[in-house]
């Protein structure tokens, strides 16, 4: 017996699924061929960190910032920016 809440689950696989096609729409729009392949191969590697990025991404095409297409060059900077560790040392007294 089946209840309401496999409706439910549907609907919310279809919106993830439509999210997830207007971002991919969004990010081939603003990244170079070469940019877009680099970022699906970290997403096999290291899918929290091309998150990261397409969070990044997404954010700066909102506002406006982006002009240009981004090319490899200046995502490889974004990625440097994103994954650097910050590295906090306690002097203790």
């Amino acid at each position: 017996m089946t209840n309401g809440m496999d409706g439910v689950d549907m609907n919310q696989l279809a919106q993830m699924k439509q999210l997830e096609e207007m971002k991919r729409t969004v990010l081939s729009r603003i990244l170079t061929k070469e940019a877009f392949e680099r970022l699906s191969r970290i997403r096999s590697v290291n899918p929290a960190l091309a998150n990261q990025v397409d969070i990044y991404l997404l954010q700066i095409y909102q506002t406006g910032k982006v002009t240009d297409p981004i090319t490899d060059e200046k995502l490889k900077d974004i990625l440097k920016l994103l994954s650097e560790k910050k590295d906090f040392k306690i002097k203790r007294k």
